[in-house]
């Protein structure tokens, strides 16, 4: 299977602290190419389909020609960790030896408040219709996650998204569903022009370009204890999720606008 040249691994060398707590208390961390990421943990509470679902938002909303951090693998070690004090940080280290993701650091970012920064119908409409394809519960007014740097809209955290692997059980079901979470939506009372970016975003997210961004998922990342379906399976599950919801688009924008 082909791997985009484009996404990078490297090998984390430092640890500097916890960002923010919960469940899946992602890192700062410096890796070996000197650069500082934000690094999420397989060990963590969603454990890799939590990294599935930050790739595939993050990739699908680069393809769309939004701004996100540089993905990138992060390889843990096992030695990696043993001088940590906190047990419960130690523990995490320890649980997510392999393949990991992170995110290139944007040092200086600011939190996106909509209180204080004003984001026109074109691209909020776009940044709707992305996480009411990808079943995105994570971008309300409590919990923006998008950053402001050098004056630019920057999107983060798509761990939440595809809650339909959470289940794996009636796919297709999801596949079409309303998504009725998008009232929560923090950019909702600004997408006025979801058909239009409809229209625009189904041209470039062609079932070729969707193969191309599941098929680099590391092959890790899908050796799943509670199914007995093989990769190649799981890998297709989610190619056929995003196609179904790319065909009944028409149902999420509906949901979305009678939302507004």
């Amino acid at each position: 299977m082909n791997k985009n040249p484009d996404i990078r691994t490297v090998t984390v060398c430092r640890y500097i602290a916890p960002l923010r707590e919960g469940g899946s208390l992602p890192a700062l961390t410096e890796a070996d190419d000197d650069f500082k990421y934000v690094l999420k943990f397989r060990g963590a509470g969603h454990g890799v389909k939590a990294l599935i679902a930050e790739f595939l938002g993050g990739e699908i909303a680069r393809a769309l020609g939004m701004k996100v951090p540089e993905l990138v693998f992060a390889q843990l070690d096992e030695a990696f960790g043993r001088t940590e004090a906190d047990e419960e940080i130690q523990d995490l280290l320890q649980g997510s030896q392999g393949l990991n993701l992170a995110l290139h650091f944007l040092s200086g970012a600011i939190t996106f408040d909509p209180a204080v920064t004003v984001i026109y119908s074109r691209p909020a409409s776009e940044i709707v219709w992305l996480d009411a394809l990808i079943t995105n519960v994570d971008r309300t007014f409590r919990n923006t996650n998008m950053l402001i740097w050098h004056k630019e809209l920057w999107l983060i955290d798509h761990g939440a998204a595809f809650y339909f692997h959470h289940s794996w059980d009636n796919r297709e079901k999801h596949a079409r569903s309303p998504f009725s979470l998008i009232k929560d939506h923090v950019l909702l009372p600004q997408a006025t022009l979801l058909e239009e970016v409809d229209k625009d975003f189904k041209a470039i997210l062609t079932e070729e370009k969707i193969r191309a961004i599941v098929g680099d998922l590391p092959s890790e990342w899908l050796q799943w204890q509670e199914t007995e379906e093989s990769e190649e399976e799981i890998r297709e599950a989610y190619i056929q999720f995003l196609l179904v919801r790319l065909e009944h688009s028409e149902i999420f924008i509906k949901e979305a606008q009678n939302a507004r």
